[in-house]
């Protein structure tokens, strides 16, 4: 049975009572309890704080586990012989501790991209020339919102366009068609005709506690390559954009500096948790070339999901 579009109930105000882990979309585990009154919380010490630290690296744990299991048995074959050296709790807590340290852990983006990444679809409109041949008209990205093959993007991506295709995270390929518009915002909703059996929807987490600072990626298909992977930081909110040809100003959008280019369009704004905050519409450059100088600028998610009729946050 597929389910409904997924919400964050991600809230600035309670980041620092719960650990980043505990959000949502993170491994449900409950907050730690506070310390006493006059006490400041301290690290676990050893490799048991640096075990808890490691969690979100599988291949970090697996090591130490190997690890682990190795020094274990080397420690019951060398037991036995009078004098011989038998290994001490010391020598396990050093070991698995030196190999947590060396690992080496994926960065914030990285782990946001992942998440986010099964959801990034490549979108290809195409028109048919007099001869009857397709030709590529608008190449951009989407973003499964609904697991039943709804995907966001930029109406620029597939206006004037006939035919449309659009390319899964697992290769895979659907014609689609547009059931919806928010000509406003430069928003289309398409319906894939065929869809994988494992398609994941994205997160979709509100803006309101957004501030200019916060880190956030962009995932998508710039100039047709990808998908491919920016971060950068919100540098403004309540931004005002009008297209190249200056045919239409959108109102409302988050300004962010991660690198976008033409073939992001359409393609999500996230946070660091993998959560959906916007759809990229637009990049500003003062030239004519339509080339990144490090100012885009996305439509808020709410206004985006609303383009699909999706109920509010």
């Amino acid at each position: 049975m597929r389910k409904p579009a997924l919400y964050s109930r991600t809230v600035r105000g309670r980041s620092a009572e719960l650990p980043a882990g505990d959000r949502a979309g993170g491994n449900g585990r409950s907050p730690a309890a506070p310390a006493p009154q006059g006490e400041a919380a301290q690290p676990t010490p050893g490799w048991r704080g640096a075990l808890s630290r490691a969690a979100v690296n599988p291949r970090a744990m697996w090591a130490a586990m190997a690890l682990l299991s190795a020094l274990l048995l080397a420690s019951t074959l060398t037991r036995g012989p009078a004098g011989s050296r038998t290994l001490t709790q010391a020598d396990v807590d050093a070991a698995v501790l030196r190999t947590l340290t060396t690992q080496n852990m994926p960065s914030a983006a990285a782990r946001a991209a992942e998440k986010i990444r099964p959801s990034v679809v490549r979108v290809v409109s195409y028109v048919r020339t007099p001869g009857g041949a397709d030709v590529q008209h608008g190449v951009g990205t989407g973003v499964v919102i609904v697991d039943k093959g709804v995907i966001l993007t930029n109406l620029h991506v597939v206006q004037g366009g006939g035919k449309i295709e659009v390319m899964f995270a697992d290769g895979s390929e659907s014609s689609a068609s547009v059931t919806g518009v928010q000509v406003e915002n430069d928003l289309a909703v398409l319906q894939a005709h065929t869809i994988p059996d494992d398609l994941f929807a994205a997160t979709l987490r509100g803006t309101g506690d957004l501030v200019p600072g916060d880190q956030v990626v962009a995932v998508g298909f710039p100039f047709g390559i990808g998908p491919s992977t920016s971060s950068g930081v919100i540098s403004g909110l309540g931004r005002s954009f009008r297209s190249p040809e200056g045919e239409q100003e959108i109102g409302n959008l988050i300004q962010f500096d991660a690198a976008a280019n033409p073939g992001n369009s359409g393609g999500p704004l996230v946070t660091m948790d993998g959560e959906v905050v916007g759809i990229v519409t637009g990049i500003l450059n003062p030239t004519s070339h339509r080339t990144f100088v490090g100012i885009g600028f996305a439509v808020p998610i709410e206004s985006a999901a609303s383009a699909a009729g999706l109920p509010p946050f």
